[in-house]
């Protein structure tokens, strides 16, 4: 049986640490969070998870991030499962708040509008039916027109939960598949059998697949955690039968990884960057010392062989949007070699958007590497097989993911998968072109070394703003860039995407998402901004961020321009700008002035507003060529 949590390092003291934070005065929630990354058994989350509702409260902490309610709904018993699920948003510095249905009323909880439910007014909503509610009726002796019936009425109800749920709270919904446990009745072959609760568990959950993207519902894909894990490691036929459990207690920490994962990609919180390291981890052996003739990694030979899986995964994660990049200590020409010259090499050097091969510690290396490719450290996973490496760097860089790593390289890539660092709920065009807007972003390097002053270089780069109001289209890179943009962000509010589908249609704001191209390529969406319409002639600018990539190239004027023009037109005179500072968005703190606004307000906590009166401004010169598109 696989170890929960396997990917999490084990701290020696842990429980010692627990103690001392119960006793502690002040706050305790960044520690908490450093706990909670730690490999935990039920017991030691239960305990994490009552240190700190007991000290935190009700109320959330405030700590940078979107806090989320989240209700539970379901026929079975399932308050052993709600720790599992805080302690691992509390893993992504995420405060969970959890309600559960009385047991078996779902139903009548959604239906009543003056049920607990409705008080509690969830943000996101699990649906956790167990397989015995969803095969009532169901026997041997169904035949094939009743096992249809059955599987059309089953559908039709959940997806009516889904709705009413949406309509009642504008929650994002969340649904568990089904755990098939079932004893077969015919076999191999029990697709065979109509009536088989086995086979309508699987059809189920192929009709819940589609229904689910058609619906813009996320899947927690419980039975393909059973199908990888084994049905045993999941359900107990004991335990249910004497108290309704269908998930059973010792997998709460790995039920709540699953369903904080989807959470956090929901607030564009998935980690954005896997960094490599080399020796070991990429290929057997030293290139400095073997050469790269010498090195194992394919070659017909198990261990390397496993070397190439992990390369494998690794270029099929870029593939999908997630940026490659190399932390190694060794000498730069060294490095290199195998990325040019071994045969059996999967990654290529152009597969690295930042490449660091030197003598410096590994810590310093992955801040330099955050800088070159403008994203937080939150948004780094390395791996390394070397142990002193990691705990150096979760030491130095407590908030960068390190995974435990495997000595057989052929489980590396499972363990990734099953870490969910790189979690989504869809992929977008920018997503699969993410790792070519790095190696643009070279381009644009040269360029600038090459050009003699700002205004040849910004001329020389032939940039297009196409910009659109927010759509269904570009919806979920929005709220990625909402909830994850730090340091270009005036105001860091996080919006969801139930709250992105509502401005959508609220003819009183306007959301803008703007993209901007060259001659070298697409950096696709870096900007946006969000007005609203806070007096009969006035727009209060909530949100403006950009992607820190593409400062120094008048895109915030060429903004404003746009904003201004969009303000005009919905018959306002005056742009209010916020500035609500945080730990990381200082840079923008003069933004709104930079650009002409007037402060009019700046308190004692750094708070400003700015205003710039429309029927005097006149559109800044760029080098941008705006355009709807």
């Amino acid at each position: 049986m696989l170890k929960p949590l396997r990917w999490l390092p084990e701290i020696p003291d842990w429980r010692a640490q627990l103690r001392a934070l119960a006793r502690r005065d002040g706050d305790i929630w960044p520690d908490a969070v450093r706990l909670a990354n730690a490999r935990m058994d039920f017991l030691a989350t239960n305990a994490l998870d009552e240190t700190v509702r007991r000290r935190c409260g009700a109320a959330p902490p405030a700590t940078g991030t979107k806090p989320i309610r989240l209700a539970i709904l379901g026929a079975s018993t399932l308050a052993h499962l709600h720790a599992g699920i805080r302690v691992a948003g509390l893993r992504r510095n995420i405060p969970v708040t959890t309600y559960e249905n009385d047991y078996g009323q779902y139903w009548q909880e959604l239906l009543d509008a003056r049920s607990a439910l409705h008080a509690f007014a969830p943000d996101a909503v699990l649906f956790a039916f167990d397989a015995r509610h969803l095969t009532q009726g169901l026997s041997a002796a169904t035949d094939a027109a009743g096992a249809n019936e059955a599987l059309a009425e089953t559908l039709d109800r959940i997806r009516r939960c889904w709705r009413m749920a949406r309509e009642a709270f504008g929650a994002f919904i969340l649904q568990q598949t089904v755990l098939d446990v079932f004893p077969t009745l015919l076999g191999n072959n029990e697709h065979r059998l109509p009536g088989s609760r086995s086979a309508f568990v699987a059809r189920l959950n192929a009709a819940l697949r589609d229904a689910a993207e058609e619906d813009g519902v996320d899947l927690v894909a419980l039975d393909e955690a059973a199908r990888r894990e084994g049905i045993g490691t999941w359900h107990d036929p004991a335990l249910w039968h004497r108290s309704k459990q269908e998930v059973t207690p010792a997998q709460s920490p790995a039920y709540g990884e699953l369903v904080a994962r989807l959470i956090a990609a929901r607030q564009g919180r998935s980690y954005k960057c896997l960094v490599l390291d080399l020796d070991n981890t990429l290929w057997g052996g030293v290139v400095g010392d073997d050469g790269w003739e010498g090195i194992v990694l394919g070659q017909g030979t198990p261990l390397g062989e496993g070397f190439v899986a992990v390369q494998e995964y690794a270029r099929e994660l870029a593939r999908r949007g997630v940026i490659l990049a190399v932390s190694s200590k060794n000498d730069a020409a060294n490095a290199l070699e195998p990325f040019d010259k071994h045969p059996d090499m999967l990654l290529r050097r152009g597969d690295i958007a930042s490449f660091r091969a030197d003598w410096n510690d590994k810590a310093a290396n992955i801040r330099a590497i955050a800088d070159e490719l403008n994203i937080g450290l939150d948004a780094l996973v390395f791996l390394d097989d070397n142990p002193f490496e990691r705990h150096l760097v979760r030491s130095e860089l407590p908030m960068v993911a390190v995974p435990e790593v495997p000595d057989d390289p052929a489980l590396v890539p499972q363990l990734l998968a099953d870490a969910g660092y790189f979690e989504s709920v869809g992929i977008t065009q920018d997503d699969r072109e993410r790792g070519a807007q790095y190696q643009e972003n070279r381009a644009r390097e040269q360029l600038r070394a090459a050009s003699t002053d700002l205004e040849t270089y910004l001329r020389g780069l032939e940039m297009r703003m196409l910009w659109r109001r927010f759509d269904p289209v570009g919806r979920q890179r929005i709220v990625q860039l909402i909830n994850k943009t730090n340091q270009f962000n005036l105001t860091t509010r996080r919006h969801g995407d139930e709250d992105v589908a509502r401005m959508m249609e609220d003819p009183d704001t306007i959301g803008l998402q703007i993209r901007l191209l060259d001659r070298f390529g697409d950096n696709g969406i870096i900007a946006i901004v969000i007005g609203r319409r806070a007096a009969p002639h006035d727009l209060t600018l909530d949100t403006w961020l950009m992607s820190c990539r593409v400062l120094g190239r008048q895109v915030e004027a060429a903004t404003l321009n746009l904003v201004a023009a969009q303000a005009q037109a919905m018959g306002a005179k005056r742009l209010i700008g916020e500035y609500l500072p945080t730990q990381k968005n200082g840079m923008v703190r003069d933004h709104y002035e930079k650009l002409g606004f007037a402060t009019v307000l700046r308190d004692e906590n750094g708070r400003s507003l700015a205003m710039l009166d429309l029927s005097t401004f006149s559109p800044i010169p760029t080098f941008i060529d705006v355009t709807e598109g």
